[in-house]
Order: C-alpha cells, then structure tokens, then sequence
C-alpha cells in the first residue's frame, strides 16, 4: 500500500470528489459496497431484459439512470465551485 496525497472537493463519504497527485482532473471515490450494488443493478437489467421483462428493465435500468445522474451532478457541482472546466 502507498500512502499518497489527494485534494478533497467536497465532503468526505460515500461520492467524495477527490484529485490524486498528478491528475488533472478530479474523479469520484464510490465506496466497493456501492461499486457492488452498481454491478448489481446493471446484472439484473441484463437478467431482465433476457427474460424478456423490458417494463422491469426499463424501471430499474431509469433508477440506475437516476443514481448515477445524481452522482455526475455532484462531481460537476465541485468542479464549477472550484473553477475547474469539465473534462466532458
């Protein structure tokens, strides 16, 4: 394990907005638990969608599309505060 130095953009957490050294940009830290439940919910969108239940599918897949919406707010939301153009 190396210990390195990073800047923090907005509160620690879950989501946290975070630059390591040498980057240019910031990225976003997800916590594993919540990388696991985002793996989670595109597997049972694939599951869905083979099973033919596309009504279901489209429900989860817009959750999926909300949640992860949410967090590219947030990231943005830090960038423009702290004067940082996105990379997108």
């Amino acid at each position: 394990m190396e210990r390195v130095e990073a800047e923090l953009f907005t509160h620690g957490g879950n989501d946290a907005v975070v630059r390591l050294q040498g980057r240019n940009f910031p990225g976003v830290l997800i916590q594993g638990d919540t990388l696991s439940t985002l793996q989670a919910d595109v597997a049972e969108i694939i599951e869905l969608c083979t099973a033919g239940d596309l009504e279901e599918a489209r429900y989860v897949a817009g959750l999926l599309h909300a949640d992860l919406g949410e967090k590219l707010q947030r990231y943005t939301d830090a960038l423009e505060v702290h004067g940082i153009r996105r990379p997108f």
